[in-house]
């Protein structure tokens, strides 16, 4: 069976940027620029975005497109004879399912704000009153299934469509839209009344503010958000890869994609921040800032209805590209493995994730007594530290020494690949840097998410 195709390039890097682009970008990356030092943070995470990220996202694109298969078959086809590193491909088709299993309910959760929000279940409540309706939707596993269902709905239906009718065309149409209100929201937040502070807040570096953090946890900080950011380690981008041609370089097309990501990331400060500060509210990382303390801003603010409205579509269209690009992963492993067609893989995917999310969201009522990982944490809490903390770094170190050694696929395979095209190509220079160097970078990452 011939390997579908892309239509386009910039379908491409929109499909690969929304994997990447998801709520880390918006609950998380903002904060750590506020709380870390402002403008001074962004350039350490956009030096380590392109020393760290980039190099292993460059790696996952030229595997898929050399060995132009899922993730869970392209070590079959680019590997030595004998060798068993074909083994992470089943890690990685693991890992995918435990990120959507626990993904799909927060997808839910956006779609299920967009209808409060809309519907003004939010006007005329304070701080406490938006918390009391946010604990409140995690009591009812009713209808957080109903939300999951409808997430994973989606994405069976796009994906069977088919590659490039179907998952392309409504991630362009997606993307879109997502980077457009973006840009509307941040314009509304920076021309705000009383925004001045904010922007300071986010923008001007904060040397003081540094000294108090510490040096060491700032680097260490946006070490980890640089290379959590692109979603690599899992061959979620690797699936892309084995889905273009070969006219354009793979380094250049890294580039653009975290270039996209950080995009988003860095707007989604300039929507956060000025608001927050003109209204004198707390900002908050994590799920609180999107479910309560965001909510809270858009009840002070002119029109917050529709803001607000605005904000959770975005917020659903982030969650959403990345659902539809894992899900695609999911369903070209099972082609793979099984030699079924596309729309069976997505009906019996779309089954098997329906029942494999309902874990996450009884944890959260139901099985709320169970504490994997301490006093206050959920099932969602152990996939998500399964997925962040173990499989990505660990992915991505197998990815890295896999391209660089003889053991592996081998450098000049790489680079003949990922080189060939025109644009941005990998030097000779960087190899001593992606052999010795990355892999222990790596290898920190994964020992401070394990002991931190």
């Amino acid at each position: 069976m011939q390997r579908e195709k892309l239509g386009s390039r910039l379908g491409f890097i929109l499909l690969s940027a929304g994997c990447a682009i998801g709520i880390g970008n918006v609950w998380k990356f903002p904060y750590m620029v506020g709380q870390y030092g402002g403008g001074a943070f962004v350039l350490i995470y956009v030096l380590f975005l392109a020393i760290l990220g980039v190099p292993v996202l460059t790696m996952e694109f030229a595997m898929g497109r050399a060995g132009q298969k899922s993730p869970v078959m392209i070590y079959r086809q680019l590997e030595k004879k004998g060798s068993k590193w074909h083994l992470h491909g089943y890690v990685a088709l693991i890992g995918n399912y435990l990120l959507l299993m626990f993904y799909t309910s927060v997808a839910g959760w956006l779609m299920q704000y967009f209808v409060k929000t809309a519907g003004g279940a939010f006007a005329g409540r304070d701080t406490a009153g938006i918390r009391q309706i946010y604990e409140e939707m995690l009591t009812k596993p009713g209808t957080m299934l109903i939300y999951v269902a409808v997430s994973v709905l989606i994405a069976l239906l796009v994906c069977s469509a088919g590659l490039e009718q179907g998952l392309e065309r409504i991630t362009k149409w997606m993307m879109t839209a997502l980077l457009g209100i973006m840009v509307v929201l941040a314009v509304n937040s920076v021309f705000m009344e009383g925004s001045a502070a904010g922007l300071k807040f986010y923008l001007l570096p904060d040397f003081d503010r540094m000294a108090e953090v510490g040096l060491g946890n700032i680097i260490v900080g946006a070490m980890n958000q640089a290379f959590f950011t692109l979603s690599i380690g899992m061959g979620s981008m690797a699936i892309f890869g084995s889905y273009i041609g070969k006219e354009r370089t793979l380094l250049g097309e890294a580039v653009n994609v975290a270039a996209l990501d950080t995009f988003v990331a860095f707007a989604s400060g300039l929507i956060i921040f000025p608001a927050c500060l003109a209204y004198g509210v707390q900002v908050d990382s994590g799920k609180s800032l999107i479910f309560i303390t965001l909510p809270n801003i858009f009840n002070h603010i002119p029109l917050g209805r529709v803001w607000g409205s605005l904000f959770f579509v975005f917020m659903s269209f982030a969650a959403l590209t990345t659902v539809l690009g894992v899900f695609e992963n999911l369903v070209s492993c099972t082609m793979d493995l099984f030699g079924w067609g596309r729309k069976k893989a997505c009906v019996l995917n779309g089954i098997a994730l329906s029942v494999l999310s309902v874990p996450c969201v009884l944890g959260f009522n139901l099985w709320s007594g169970f504490e994997p990982l301490g006093q206050g944490s959920n099932v969602m809490d152990l996939e998500d530290f399964l997925v962040s903390n173990l499989l990505l770094p660990l992915g991505s170190l197998v990815f890295v020494l896999f391209c660089t050694t003889r053991y592996g696929w081998g450098w000049d395979n790489f680079v003949r690949e990922a080189n060939e095209g025109k644009g941005l190509c990998v030097a000779k220079w960087m190899r001593g840097y992606m052999t010795f160097v990355l892999p222990v970078i790596l290898f920190v990452i994964f020992l401070v998410g394990i002991l931190g």
